[in-house]
């Protein structure tokens, strides 16, 4: 079992030009392990860690609802956002500047193959990040994600989950929002969620800017822990 994970950091990248990226990567490890399986090998699959910050960009899931997008065509495009129909799980969400985006690309036969865990260790792994800045946080009954104030009518959501898994290797993953515009989720009904909040770690620590960096090291430090993964 091969337990090390690529790390790569693409910085301000393209929805469209990510997406062909994981799936290039995704597919890579899914034809190892058909052809292991086929000629009996036990060739090594590689894991991926991808963090990336998209420019502004609308995405709907699978089962997701078209009419949770409150916006044009054109309305789109005067706010400078996209919009792509993707092959995750989840509703709508929105990613753009002031959000870090992960993607782990990993082959669960390395790991566990529990998918279920899989979604849990990705919100851990915020949970641990978030209370490192001093924020109660933690999972909504029948929601994914990570939240604030569960159970209050104040409940907002921080961090957007959604991925896909084949023959145990997954894509897609999570978005926590740090220094994000918030604004953007006013064209939305956030993962199809009436009356819920979404929040940013900068608003709710009352300053103007978090350095994303940190932020991204803290993660990596509870990923890698949670995953009994070393990150290369």
């Amino acid at each position: 079992m091969n337990k090390k994970i690529q790390l790569q950091d693409l910085g301000n990248k393209d929805y469209k030009a990510t997406w062909e990226y994981q799936e290039e990567l995704f597919k890579g490890i899914v034809d190892l392990k058909i052809r292991n399986r086929r000629e009996e090998l036990e060739l090594e699959t590689p894991n991926y860690f991808l963090f990336v910050e998209h420019p502004h960009v609308y995405t709907l899931g699978k089962s997701g609802d078209l009419s949770n997008l409150l916006l044009s065509e054109s309305q789109l495009e005067a706010k400078g956002a996209t919009f792509y129909k993707i092959n995750r799980g989840g509703d709508i969400t929105y990613h753009g500047p002031g959000q870090v985006v992960g993607y782990p690309i990993l082959d669960l036969e390395n790991f566990f193959t529990d998918i279920h865990k899989y979604l849990r260790f990705l919100e851990e792994s915020i949970i641990l990040t978030l209370q490192e800045y001093g924020l109660e946080c933690g999972r909504s009954e029948g929601e994914t994600g990570v939240w604030l104030g569960v159970g209050t009518p104040f409940a907002r959501k921080i961090c957007a989950l959604g991925v896909r898994a084949s023959r145990w290797v997954t894509m897609h993953g999570f978005a926590l929002n740090v220094n994000a515009d918030l604004g953007y989720f006013d064209n939305i009904i956030p993962c199809g969620i009436r009356g819920k909040a979404v929040t940013s770690l900068n608003v709710e620590l009352g300053v103007s800017k978090i350095d994303e960096e940190e932020v991204k090291s803290k993660i990596l430090k509870h990923f890698s822990s949670l995953f009994e993964a070393a990150l290369v």
